[in-house]
């Protein structure tokens, strides 16, 4: 059975997630043939994601996506959302795996998705992603490898930086609001839907999570 995540921070909107770094192709930087700085302090490898509670329907979504039924299940699963985030952890795996993410989100109109991926940095994914891209209720968000805040050229795409360093990111950049500091106690989106919207081309993450926010604020 496919089991959504409901994300707090997002105003519980759902998630279709998998373990963090199993999944994730595209965490090697092809300039340095190493993990990317930000995967390298990805907040859903500690912290509550070791829970069994958060572990296990993580796992059990791997076996269900390599299931045949996947993309009618899946289909089904979404006939109540309007909003939607792929992957609050892992990422696209298999080129395989891409097209029938791309069937659901064709089959699935009255849903925004919000597909946030590396795998950009692997040609086998271009043309699944270019084929998400040209859907308009999809955004596709290049995850940048950085923490200090650069992007990748690309329609929509999204970084990291420090709390420390925000004054320091690029032109045309948002940030996100949800982890400013002393704006509220628990971060929250607070209804702002900017990662759904293709107009907002680049998105600014604070780097959250004890060893992410180390690592960004070494970083400069």
């Amino acid at each position: 059975m496919i089991r959504l995540s409901k994300v707090s921070k997002l105003d519980g909107i759902s998630s279709f997630s998998f373990e963090a770094g199993k999944t994730c192709m595209g965490s090697i930087d092809p300039l340095t043939n190493k993990v990317c700085a930000s995967c390298s302090g990805c907040y859903a490898k500690g912290g509550r994601y070791h829970m069994a509670n958060v572990k296990n329907p993580r796992i059990e979504n791997l076996e269900e996506s390599k299931k045949d039924s996947f993309v009618n299940d899946m289909i089904e699963v979404l006939d109540m959302h309007r909003y939607f985030r792929w992957f609050d952890s892992g990422d696209l795996y298999s080129v395989e795996f891409a097209e029938k993410v791309l069937e659901v989100v064709k089959a699935t109109p009255w849903v925004r998705h919000w597909l946030p991926t590396r795998t950009w940095t692997l040609p086998e994914f271009n043309e699944v992603l270019n084929e998400l891209n040209k859907l308009p209720q999809v955004v596709v968000r290049y995850s940048s490898g950085s923490i200090t805040g650069e992007v990748v050229a690309a329609p929509n795409g999204s970084t990291v930086i420090g709390k420390e360093h925000v004054s320091k990111i690029p032109n045309g950049v948002q940030v996100c609001s949800a982890y400013k500091k002393g704006k509220q106690k628990t971060p929250s989106c607070n209804g702002c839907r900017k990662c759904w919207d293709k107009n907002v081309t680049h998105v600014a993450y604070i780097a959250h999570g004890a060893k992410g926010e180390k690592i960004a604020r070494e970083a400069i």
